[in-house]
């Protein structure tokens, strides 16, 4: 009975805090720069090293350690240069009000408290996610150097950010990566009315030899929430497949969105399938919270922790073949796709994570041209961390 409470008025309150906090969550990549906020100041590109620098210091105002800092400051700025800017910077806001408020602990270490040869779990201690996530990480990777392959869960943790940073980790290594995360539902099933799943984002990354990474970091949803939020407040129909309304079936009016309805899984059963396995790994093994008894990040009592979960693979592919000879079939698999027929109009094929490359090499060179909702977000940081955000970016 508590549960179905839970379960009907909590998007209700989600969505009035996040009309009063300004935020959505949709994904954006590679979106072209805005206009500038009225009055306020903003560069046409910003550096790696400013932005970086920014963020560290916005951090370490909370009361975090600089190290911490450094490793949060590098995943976030990492996926605004891959232009994914919906999990970059703009969401240091939202962390900041979880430090200040508490529900992340300043002081939190995360820490081991089972494992074996090829397998651990640790408690992230409420700590910021994507320093137990980077922790987490590069323990599966120590541990699969040994035993060729590792898994590492992860419970009382936060949102972790791009899961793709985290399997950047294990390809940097010459490993095979996967992460994956669990969240507040928001994602229906097959038959469903509402919300089963979260949106619960899993990423690949794949060592290519000669080739950046194949990596892949997808939710489980058709489309991202944001986006579904976005069109409401412009008053625009959206696609059929976005969204369920109030009856459970497809519904093209976002009026009532998040309210009601819920987004519709990526390829119907086939996404519903693939998020009750995050929910089991990186849930149910891993001892976290799971589907209604995470709390939001964004939207639930900042001095509370969330308990969300994750769940971490590293494969060391010397343990079963040569790196080298691996890294020549990838090679081949890559340039077999490049050089496949393309249909009219179409210049090339992609493998996944080759556009983010491009991006990434191009803000390391140019810096980057951020959207005006992340100079948004980046105003409201500066403000929560009394950092000037001109002196901090000059």
């Amino acid at each position: 009975m508590k549960s179905t409470k839970l379960k009907s008025l909590r998007p209700q309150a989600r969505s009035q805090q996040a009309a009063k906090l300004k935020v959505s969550s949709g994904s954006q990549k590679h979106v072209p720069s805005k206009p500038a906020v009225p009055g306020n100041f903003q560069k046409d590109h910003i550096s790696l090293k400013s932005l970086e620098g920014f963020t560290i210091k916005a951090l370490q105002s909370t009361g975090l350690a600089e190290v911490d800092a450094k490793v949060a400051a590098e995943v976030l700025v990492t996926t605004d240069a891959w232009g994914t800017y919906t999990h970059g910077t703009k969401l240091l806001r939202g962390y900041l009000r979880r430090l200040k408020g508490g529900g992340l602990r300043v002081s939190g270490r995360p820490k081991i408290v089972a494992e074996g040869p090829a397998w651990a779990t640790i408690d992230g201690d409420s700590s910021l996610a994507m320093v137990t996530s980077t922790f987490a990480m590069r323990t599966a990777i120590q541990k699969a150097r040994l035993c060729g392959i590792a898994c590492v869960g992860v419970r009382n943790s936060c949102h972790f950010g791009a899961a793709g940073f985290y399997t950047w980790q294990a390809a940097r290594e010459g490993m095979i990566g996967l992460s994956m995360a669990n969240d507040v539902p928001s994602v229906a099933a097959p038959g469903s009315r509402g919300a089963i799943t979260g949106s619960n984002p899993i990423s690949y990354a794949i060592p290519a030899g000669k080739f950046r990474p194949i990596l892949l970091d997808m939710s489980v949803a058709t489309v991202a929430g944001g986006k579904v939020y976005a069109a409401r407040t412009r008053g625009e129909q959206i696609p059929a497949t976005w969204l369920l309304g109030a009856d459970g079936r497809p519904t093209t009016d976002p009026s009532g969105y998040p309210q009601v309805g819920a987004l519709q899984p990526a390829a119907g059963h086939k996404g519903y399938g693939i998020a009750l396995l995050i929910e089991a790994l990186a849930g149910i093994l891993s001892g976290a919270t799971i589907t209604w008894g995470i709390k939001s990040w964004l939207f639930d009592d900042f001095s509370a922790p969330t308990q969300h979960g994750a769940f971490f693979i590293a494969i060391d592919v010397n343990a079963m073949v040569p790196g080298e000879q691996f890294a020549k079939r990838v090679e081949g698999l890559v340039d077999e796709i490049h050089n496949s027929p393309r249909a009219d109009g179409v210049a090339r094929i992609f493998v996944p994570g080759e556009m983010e490359w491009e991006r990434y090499d191009l803000a390391q060179q140019q810096g980057l041209s951020l959207p005006s909702d992340v100079w948004e977000s980046l105003y409201e940081s500066a403000e929560l961390a009394s950092v000037n955000l001109k002196q901090a970016m000059a």
